[in-house]
Parts: C-alpha cells; structure tokens; sequence
C-alpha cells in the first residue's frame, strides 16, 4: 500500500467538522406526523408505508403537515475506476463514460427522461472519467471544474487514489451538497455512471455490510461467467487490501474506493449538516452510504432507500443499513433512475398527509362512535 495513504491533519479536520453538524432530523415533527394520520378519514394504517413515508418526510423537513418536494436535484457523479480496464470486469469499455456524460448534457439519457417527469433539475459532474480533459472542452465547464484525476487505480492490486485526491473529492462532495441546497434544493439523488464502479461497490459493501464474496458479486453490466470470475477475484482481492481500513473513512476510500465514491460519501455527509433528506438509487450510492452511515450514524435517518436493484451487493448494503426500499422494479442502470421514479410517492405521501380530512373536520364518525 502506498506510503501517502495517511489522511493530513486538514483532510480529518474537515471530516470532523462535517460530521458534528449532523443531527437527528425533527422527531417533533414525526410525532405530529403520526398523531394526524391517524386522525385522518381512514383506518388507522390503511395507507401502508405511504404513511411511514410520509411521517419521515415531516420528520426531514421538520414540519408537521410538509410541502411535497419543490426543487429535486439529480447529481450524476461519473467516474471510471481502473480495476476495469486492468482486470476486465465489465462488459464495456471506459470510453462510454465520457459518451455518457455527452448524452446526460444532452438531455437524452433514461436519467433525463425520467427527472423531467418528476419535476428534477439534473446535475452532472465529472470527477474520475477516463478520457483526456480535453473530451469536454465544447461543453458547460463546470462538468469538469473540479476534476480530481483520469479513472481510479486498480483496486485489486493498488490504491484507487492517493490521501489528498480522496480528502479533494470527499470535500468537493461535501460542497456540492451546499451548492445545490442554497440553490434551493430540498431533496437530493445522487446518480453514478463508470466503468467498473460496482466492482469498487461490491469491495466496500462486502467489507462493511459484511457479506461473503459471493452474495455481493453481481452480473454489473450484463457481463459473462468469465468476466464474473474475474471480477469475483478483483473484488476478493480488493476486500484483503481494504480491510485494515474499515474504520477508516477517508483511508478505505483511497484504498478501494475511488473520487466518485468519495465525492458521493461528502455529499451523504454534507446533506445531512444540513437537514437535506436523499433518496438513495442503487449499489453505488449505497456503497458509499455504508460509508458515510460509520462516520456518522444520525445520517441515515436523512435517507430514504428508493428502490432494490438486482445487484446482490444492493440488498446486502441495504440489510445492513435497515432500510427497506420503497420500490422493486427489478431495475439496475444506476444513474439515479431507479430513485427518481420514487420522488412522485414522496409527493403523494405529503400531500395525503397535508390535504387530506379530519375525521372531525368530514363530520366523519370514528370507529366505534355512532353515526350522527
């Protein structure tokens, strides 16, 4: 392992300083949230997990009844990870990230169909995508404003980034998250798209969850048995290294992680300073979760699984958090896809919160009351 892998004095401050702000979200407001639903013209309990649903969205935004989710943001972190091109885990070559992110500018890709049905503004930054800078000299500029390097290392055999590049994007993260919710934002998802980002997820998730090798190695982009062998042993090689780190928050995300990873662990971290509640996609964000939930432990209760990927890896992570995901479509593209399509049910769940009657208010009788 490399010699630079200690995090400064600077790096941890900043780590620390994040996760002291973090604070449980506003119990007050869930109490308040349970006692009206069941006031509400229904039975008790009759809406399912639309109402625990939307006690935790009273809880997030600390008001009792809440507005449904106003400005969603998608931040699409994309990042290539080096275990791929060396290894040959995935079934496409890090060239796509770079096409990707042209299609997600484009407003093409299933992540911007789908936000434009819910009302999301879409963010993309490039932090780790293996092509020159020079790929995205025509587009926006601050897609790749704060680049903190070409791909990750090869995690199999060497650190995926150095101590300053991992304190540089977990920070960057962390400032992405205050970006966006000056801007306005009041409910964040945060996509990925890389090459060889699931091989880094199933390491991470297999070492924290924890789950055996086998149960957190997944089929990725729809690869073949021999291409799953080869990952199953870059992850198991990738699990040995990391696992002095485990307690670790910036030190396993230069060793197995990578700056995507990174960068989504600052923005977990970062929302929840912040009082900001995120809806979790799939296997990568919740990779970084299980990171981001070791740092700090009150953040999980600012996140809300969206839905179960097919990757085993997804459920296993998912286990450990405690979360019980909203949706199960069987789905497993990243991009934050999976997530958007539940932002509409955190909108029904406040407004059936919000605008439904009273029993006393409908001149409703309660059960065991008589009719008037």
């Amino acid at each position: 392992m490399a010699d630079d892998i200690e995090p400064t004095d600077a790096a941890a401050d900043v780590l620390a300083e994040v996760v002291a702000r973090i604070d449980w979200p506003d119990r007050a407001a869930g109490q308040q949230a349970t006692a009206r639903w069941n006031s509400l013209t229904k039975p008790e309990g009759a809406l399912g997990r639309l109402e625990d649903l939307g006690t935790w969205w009273a809880c997030v935004r600390g008001q009792c009844p809440p507005a449904p989710p106003q400005r969603p943001v998608l931040v699409i972190v994309a990042g290539d990870h080096g275990v791929a091109r060396t290894a040959r885990t995935s079934a496409y070559p890090p060239e796509v990230t770079a096409q990707m992110v042209r299609t997600f500018l484009s407003e093409r890709a299933a992540a911007n169909a789908l936000a434009r049905q819910v009302g999301a503004h879409v963010r993309v930054v490039d932090v780790s995508v293996d092509a020159p800078e020079d790929y995205a000299d025509d587009l926006d500029p601050r897609v790749v404003a704060s680049r903190v390097r070409r791909s990750s290392g090869s995690i199999d055999r060497e650190d995926a980034m150095t101590a300053e590049e991992a304190a540089r994007a977990f920070s960057l993260g962390v400032a992405i998250a205050d970006e966006e919710i000056d801007a306005g934002a009041d409910l964040l998802i945060v996509g990925d798209m890389g090459i060889g980002n699931t091989t880094a997820a199933s390491a991470i998730i297999g070492l924290l969850a924890p789950a055996d090798l086998m149960s957190v190695v997944g089929r990725g982009t729809g690869i073949d048995d021999a291409t799953w062998m080869r990952k199953a042993a870059a992850v198991r090689d990738a699990m040995r290294r990391g696992k002095p780190h485990k307690g670790a928050t910036l030190e396993l995300l230069a060793t197995i992680g990578g700056p995507d990873i990174a960068v989504m662990v600052g923005l977990l971290l970062g929302a929840a300073a912040r009082r900001t509640p995120v809806l979790l996609d799939g296997t990568v964000i919740s990779a970084a979760a299980l990171i981001a939930h070791r740092a700090a432990y009150k953040s999980r209760d600012w996140w809300q699984a969206a839905h179960r990927s097919t990757e085993p890896a997804h459920s296993a992570a998912l286990g450990r958090l405690d979360l019980t995901p909203l949706l199960d479509l069987q789905m497993r593209l990243g991009e934050g896809t999976g997530a958007l399509l539940a932002v509409p049910l955190v909108a029904a769940a406040a407004a059936a919160l919000g605008e439904m009657l009273t029993f006393a208010e409908a001149g409703v009788s309660t059960a065991g009351e008589p009719a008037e």
